[in-house]
């Protein structure tokens, strides 16, 4: 009986020196049975919340599309670490990503499985009951000199009347995809974790502004529930252009870069007078000349030191709402570059600007010019 009862013990001690506490990604199969084998020596609300720092990872810590790729991706960002290290990763993953949860907090995300092989259940926070879904998009982040900088786009699951559903407690993945003439530009992704989900903060200082067609962006948002994944576009919304992501400068015309100079017969390089463009100066005095009008409110005189298609027209230059038309005064800094790369130049410039109102914004802005006709012209305007 004794000898038994040593055989059993060491039996026990045989399958529990067996079991992996860090994770082994070789094979999906080794990766699911590395993490049940880890979340076994867990208690229930640690399992729990094991799962859910999984999910982060799995949905906001990894770049890869379809459900096995993201695996694969999550197992080689974990594979070694051990519950301590997982954690500490999906608390990151989440802080970067604005996602209210930790790995101290209590149960919020539901019943999460990275592997996807538990049925929805009646107690399954994200078995939402809804028909379809809603996008509400709002510009934010008003400028008196830019306008808006931002936009909040705001999903909403809505039932058969087209009321929102009430919801808590959830843990919805939401995706935001941001097109223009039919090219991708963006993907973000976001937890949706009840009807008060304030959606996502869409920063045009992230859109190139050379990939957006007339200023306008298509914006496509997906919400999966446990049983069913809601789609909705909304077409054609409007983006404030001076707030985009400029490129830096301005590229060269093709025909700028054509070298005119020919060789002579003595060999001599000669240079045709006809296609030589005049030498403009200072590129920094377009722009002191540019900040000094805006200063006095001459907006007619900054508007004519520009060839800036972004601006427009006068009009919308000078709009007291979305233009310039809201600065009371200017004060310079500093102002620095300024070498002219053949035909074009970069100008950096440090200043304060005060509205209307009284408020005032410190800007740091790189101001690119190209040479037209013999005069430095501001071809673009990025803040930095």
């Amino acid at each position: 009986m004794k000898r038994f009862t040593l055989f059993l013990i060491s039996i026990l001690f045989f399958f529990t020196g067996c079991k992996k506490d860090s994770v082994d990604a070789t094979t999906t199969q080794s990766l699911q049975s590395s993490i049940n084998d880890m979340a076994s020596s867990l208690s229930t609300l640690q399992q729990v919340k094991f799962n859910e720092a999984l999910y982060i990872l799995k949905t906001f810590g990894v770049e890869a599309e379809g459900d096995m790729n993201e695996l694969k991706a999550l197992g080689k960002l974990i594979n070694g670490k051990k519950v301590p290290e997982i954690f500490a990763l999906a608390d990151k993953t989440a802080q970067e990503n604005g996602i209210d949860w930790s790995s101290t907090g209590p149960p919020s995300l539901g019943e999460m499985n990275i592997f996807g092989n538990d049925a929805a259940k009646e107690s399954d926070p994200n078995d939402i009951s809804a028909n379809s879904l809603s996008i509400v998009t709002n510009p934010v982040a008003m400028d008196s000199i830019l306008g808006p900088k931002s936009l909040q786009v705001i999903p909403r699951l809505l039932d058969g009347s087209g009321k929102p559903v009430s919801f808590s407690g959830a843990g919805l993945e939401a995706v935001m995809e941001v097109f223009s003439n039919g090219n991708r530009i963006m993907t973000s992704k976001n937890l949706m974790q009840d009807n008060n989900f304030k959606g996502f903060n869409l920063k045009f200082a992230s859109l190139p502004a050379e990939k957006i067609n007339n200023n306008k962006i298509d914006i496509t948002v997906t919400v999966k529930t446990s049983a069913k994944t809601f789609k909705m576009s909304k077409i054609g919304v409007l983006v404030n252009p001076k707030a985009l992501l400029m490129p830096e400068g301005t590229p060269k015309n093709p025909e700028e870069m054509v070298d005119p100079a020919t060789i002579g017969e003595n060999g001599a390089v000669v240079t045709d007078p006809s296609s030589t463009i005049p030498a403009a100066g200072d590129p920094k005095t377009t722009v002191t000349k540019f900040l000094n009008n805006l200063s006095t409110q001459n907006l007619r005189g900054a508007y004519e030191t520009s060839d800036n298609p972004n601006w427009g027209s006068y009009e919308n230059f000078a709009n007291p709402t979305s233009g310039f038309g809201a600065v009371k005064n200017v004060t310079v800094k500093n102002i620095s570059g300024g070498s002219a790369a053949g035909t074009t130049s970069n100008v950096n410039a440090t200043y304060d600007v005060t509205d209307k109102n009284g408020k005032t914004t410190a800007l740091q802005v790189t101001f690119g010019l190209k040479n037209v006709n013999g005069e430095w012209k501001i071809s673009s305007y990025k803040i930095n």
